[in-house]
């Protein structure tokens, strides 16, 4: 293929998608998030990490397989919140998805950095993490449509399936980071 751009390694790959970036650290990412520019997070990690690890209160949750079309102001499939300029801050689980999904939106002309260290250093920051798992395409703490005691039992089951898998995590399996995962949310539920 001509004028397609190769790189020798991932790592290569990942260095040239930051060299575009003004990646956040945590306390960064909250204050944009809180300030008059209505910065955006976007949690692009599946199902399985954000019921084990947590999610971030008030992003916005797209899976990484749909960004593009979800975040794109012209997309036929474009989320409410996907307008003009609108600027986005992506997670993942450790900052390496997220730089790349970052540097796609920028390719798009969608105006998108990173946090730094994904939802780890977040967490390891003390910023707030809610346990339960959000729908897709919805904001995490936004109210749902289930009765509060329907919403507190997911939030209780979540917290103890997450609990027993950190517990079976320890147990001589590897940190896959942004990789692994044993579940695959249906695509019809997108």
């Amino acid at each position: 293929m001509t004028g397609t751009v190769t790189f020798e390694s991932v790592d290569a790959l990942l260095t040239a998608a930051r060299a575009g970036l003004t990646r956040l650290a945590p306390a960064e990412a909250a204050a944009a998030v809180a300030g008059p520019d209505a910065v955006l997070l976007v949690d692009i990690r599946p199902a399985w990490q954000r019921r084990r690890e947590g999610e971030i209160p008030g992003s916005l949750i797209v899976e990484r397989n749909h960004l593009e079309w979800r975040l794109h102001p012209s997309s036929p499939a474009r989320v409410a919140q996907a307008r003009a300029g609108q600027q986005w801050i992506v997670v993942c689980s450790e900052g390496y998805t997220s730089s790349l999904a970052a540097a796609a939106l920028n390719s798009l002309g969608i105006p998108a950095t990173d946090l730094d260290g994904g939802l780890h250093a977040w967490r390891s920051a003390g910023l707030p993490v809610s346990f339960g798992l959000t729908p897709v395409e919805q904001i995490v703490g936004a109210p749902k449509a289930a009765p509060a005691s329907a919403r507190a039992s997911v939030r209780a089951s979540a917290r103890s399936s997450a609990r027993s898998s950190a517990r079976g995590s320890r147990r001589g399996s590897a940190n896959l980071g942004d990789l692994g995962g044993p579940d695959v949310e249906h695509e019809a539920s997108h």
